[in-house]
């Protein structure tokens, strides 16, 4: 029996979602969350944020003003976050509106407080060690051994603010190339496949809802492809995994959609980070699920009972498009049984997430 988050008020269709970024994932929430009836205001330092283009209103604000967040939280009802790269502290000013919590932020956006954190739910992280200097980066190499992977404790996703060190050369170069930041040392490990768990979770007795494990390919740290139903290796260790990942949530309190990225190993599941928002291993959901995880976050951060989560098709695939990739929206767009998604962000840098398309098989 999944433990009941504490009670909220129902937040109604016709009121007002802020969401604080103005990316993609904030643009889907506004879609999902219109089809809802609730109208959305975005928050975000940037001239034009593509959540901009479909939403109600639009504030251009730093992330750390806290006047700003403040005069923001007069204006919705209820507040949400699209990624975890923002400073926790200001987002305070959003009071109890704010679901998921700042809790869930400042968790996920530190490397070595979510590795501590997650070993207090009795999740399995790789081997690892806090390092804030060269000496003691080369004392975790005598610990952990080689290879491992260094990876800044705040600001990296995509792959960025990593490096590997695989020989005692590389020592020196890896800390340099991380920016000498506070870092984990993380072991490398064996795995045979990376995926992903998702889940929502709403308060009161709405409980708590599981996807479809999907599995993960990625690319220079970039998600190129998730893949629904996963093989038999990612499968297995699907059970557990979601436990973990229940666990986690149980333990933040957490309203919302949350993700916890896995590898799948011999010994089993292997938490690699948590991410406590939609996420891009769920865009498949859209057309693969019955409810998206869109919906579902606007669901559980409103009150409302949540949706079924069961796949519509025998198989989905969802597959980004990176930097100029989206210039083939003609084919894609021709493609019978492909649903092409693109982003509107303007210029198609080498890395970015522009889009991406959806194939479900019935």
């Amino acid at each position: 029996m999944t433990p009941a988050v504490s009670k909220v008020e129902v937040v109604a269709p016709g009121s007002i979602i802020g969401i604080v970024g103005g990316g993609q994932l904030g643009r889907m929430l506004a879609v999902a969350a219109a089809r809802l009836g609730y109208k959305c205001h975005i928050f975000d330092p940037h001239e034009h944020p593509c959540a901009a283009d479909v939403a109600e209103a639009f504030t251009r604000g730093a992330f750390d003003d806290r006047a700003a967040l403040e005069r923001f939280a007069g204006q919705v009802d209820v507040a949400t976050y699209e990624f975890e790269n923002l400073p926790a502290e200001p987002l305070t000013a959003l009071g109890p509106k704010l679901r998921p919590g700042v809790r869930s932020l400042a968790v996920a956006q530190d490397r070595a407080e979510e590795k501590s954190f997650i070993e207090s739910t009795g999740g399995r992280v790789a081997p690892w060690r806090s390092v804030a200097s060269l000496g003691e980066v080369q004392a975790a190499v005598g610990e952990l051994k080689l290879p491992l992977v260094l990876k800044t404790r705040r600001y990296g996703y995509d792959g960025k603010g990593q490096a590997w060190i695989r020989t005692w050369q590389d020592v020196a170069a890896a800390w340099d190339a991380i920016g000498r930041e506070p870092a984990i040392a993380e072991a490398g490990i064996e795995f045979t496949a990376e995926f992903s768990v998702l889940l929502a979770r709403a308060p009161g007795e709405a409980g708590c809802v599981f996807w479809d494990v999907p599995e993960n390919v990625h690319e220079d740290g970039i998600l190129r492809r998730s893949i629904v139903p996963a093989s038999p290796a990612v499968l297995g260790q699907a059970e557990p995994a979601q436990a973990m990942a229940l666990h986690i949530a149980e333990a933040l309190d957490h309203i919302g959609v949350l993700t916890v990225e896995f590898f799948a190993t011999p010994s089993g599941p292997l938490v690699n980070e948590i991410a406590p928002r939609v996420h891009n291993s769920g865009h498949w959901t859209i057309e693969g699920a019955v409810t998206s995880q869109f919906e579902q976050h606007v669901r559980a951060i409103c009150g409302l009972p949540l949706g079924s989560s069961d796949r519509t098709g025998a198989s989905v695939t969802m597959d980004n498009l990176i930097g100029d990739e989206a210039s083939r929206w003609p084919e894609l767009g021709a493609e019978p049984g492909a649903r092409l998604h693109l982003y509107g962000k303007g210029e198609a840098r080498p890395g970015r997430k522009m889009g991406h398309v959806t194939r479900v098989v019935h």
